[in-house]
């Protein structure tokens, strides 16, 4: 018998230099912007950064500046003093700080309430987890308003009506919150690191602490911003569970610019002690947001 010669090992066959500079220059190659795409994104950033340079216009002006056709569009020397006229009118220190107690308490509540939701509704199994997971989303739907007499008849039954428990306790969760960070453990944890730490013995616990909040980090910290904004500028149910002796800021700024006459530049400077709060902690979490959104957009 003869052996059956084994054909030789056929090579791919070699790349045109054109098809590898073409991959090349492809593969290495950016987009980028013409002219037009460049002016409107100038001009998007202009309309949104207006107000917030018009806020400062006039929290540095007098009223009577204000009221003036055309306006000046330069900053004004009153600033220090509509700054001491809001102290004056409203206690706008007490008003930060339980703005500052209200919005971090509702955001550190709301944003590991709803990371442990969503972690068990998005790679938990159990009974009836569909059932629930529409549950909370449908009540999304439901007007908010529509929950503010019998709440208030709860806190006022616990007798914390004019205490800051009133308005923390009931933002502690959100639907929102849970629905989101569900979606996004979804894509951005795989089953198979849950596998292999279950596999070396770590209990549900330790596999959300050490696996699912590092990867989750970046929805958290979408969350966190969103749900501090919301609770920082939340004015109807402060004004109805609080009183003017402990306001939050929503409800110190009504105090300001009374009169027969209404000081829009106290009003405005008011306005703008109230907003650098909200730029600070977009400062301090930006970073972590882009990094979120380009998570979600960019597979990879």
């Amino acid at each position: 018998m003869t052996a059956l010669a084994t054909p030789p090992a056929t090579s791919p066959a070699p790349e045109r230099p054109a098809a590898r500079e073409r991959r090349r220059s492809g593969a290495g190659r950016t987009m980028r912007g013409g002219k037009v795409a460049h002016a409107l994104l100038v001009v998007a950033v202009l309309v949104s950064a207006f107000p917030f340079y018009w806020t400062i216009v006039a929290a540095s002006r007098s009223n009577a500046d204000l009221a003036r056709v055309p306006p000046s569009l330069l900053p004004g020397p009153n600033l220090l003093r509509n700054f001491e006229a809001v102290t004056e009118e409203a206690d706008i220190g007490r008003a930060l700080l339980n703005s500052l107690i209200v919005s971090g308490s509702v955001t550190l509540g709301t944003v590991l309430c709803c990371t442990l939701a969503g972690f068990a509704f998005a790679k938990l199994r159990f009974r009836g987890r569909g059932a629930l997971l529409a549950i909370t989303v449908g009540t999304m739907m439901i007007p908010p308003q529509l929950g503010v007499i019998p709440l208030f008849m709860l806190i006022a039954e616990l007798q914390w009506v004019n205490q800051l428990q009133a308005v923390i306790l009931p933002g502690l969760v959100s639907a929102f919150g849970v629905f989101f960070m569900r979606q996004h453990l979804v894509q951005s944890l795989p089953d198979e690191l849950i596998e292999a730490a279950r596999v070396d013995g770590a209990s549900t616990a330790r596999i959300f602490w050490s696996i699912v909040v590092p990867i989750a980090r970046p929805g958290m910290a979408v969350l966190g911003l969103l749900t501090f904004m919301a609770a920082w500028n939340d004015f109807f149910w402060p004004i109805v569970a609080l009183s003017s002796s402990e306001p939050t800021v929503q409800v110190a700024l009504r105090q300001l610019g009374g009169g027969y006459v209404n000081d829009q530049s106290v009003i405005m400077a008011g306005t703008l002690l109230g907003t650098l709060p909200v730029l600070l902690v977009f400062g301090l979490l930006g970073r972590q947001i882009v990094g979120g959104i380009m998570q979600g957009a960019v597979k990879g």
